[in-house]
């Protein structure tokens, strides 16, 4: 198997699901048969108090697997689950106030990037990796083309590495991974597979050894 860190990398959303432990075991499937960089948990319709439960729940799962968990919007459940850091989507001045509280110590990462411009704004301060796309855009088996077309644009002049959202489909990781994104997105293609998380995560991994263009070093 190839090195990873030098082709475009994995990550996993979870998708809403009301049987938490049900999720905590198709999670630890993902996470057991490949290279998972990080997880995102949105929280969805649930209450807080819910959304804490998860976090709590499934935070250390992640990180027992080496994965980073990032916990999408809300800063509090975050900090109580001791996960790695926050998916943010928001104005421009309450991401540079969540970059000033919060980094070093967490990874800051930032959506709502639906064109160009409003991504530069984003780039100007400085997140840690920007996501372009929906966390539960995966609709279509394939990404979506202005996504693609961001990532393509974004990752041939910025240094700040991009998540593009990919697919229902497996094989979606491929289109992403030729745009030169240093992350593809899954959720229900990885989820919802016929032949559960594990399998669509080795496949994932597969796919990404076998095609995806090398970074330099």
């Amino acid at each position: 198997m190839s090195d990873p860190d030098n082709r475009c990398r994995l990550v996993l959303i979870l998708p809403p699901n009301d049987d938490l432990e049900q999720q905590a075991k198709q999670l630890e499937e993902a996470l057991s048969a490949g290279d998972v960089a990080t997880v995102i948990l949105p929280q969805y319709v649930r209450n807080d108090q819910q959304f804490q439960s998860v976090a709590e729940r499934l935070v250390p799962i992640t990180q027992a697997y080496g994965a980073a968990a990032l916990v999408a919007g809300d800063s509090r459940v975050a900090g109580r689950a001791k996960a790695d850091g926050l998916h943010f989507e928001g104005s421009n001045e309450e991401l540079h106030d969540a970059l000033a509280k919060y980094t070093p110590k967490m990874i800051v990462g930032a959506g709502g990037a639906s064109e160009r411009h409003r991504a530069l704004e984003i780039g100007e301060a400085q997140p840690d990796y920007i996501f372009f796309g929906k966390l539960d855009g995966d609709i279509k088996s394939e990404p979506h083309p202005k996504n693609l077309g961001l990532g393509e644009w974004w990752a041939s002049m910025v240094e700040i590495p991009c998540i593009v959202m990919g697919g229902n489909d497996v094989s979606s990781v491929v289109a992403v991974s030729e745009t030169g994104a240093e992350f593809v997105a899954l959720r229900t293609a990885v989820f919802d597979h016929s032949e559960g998380p594990a399998a669509a995560v080795a496949m994932a991994n597969a796919l990404l050894d076998e095609k995806a263009p090398r970074f330099e070093a």
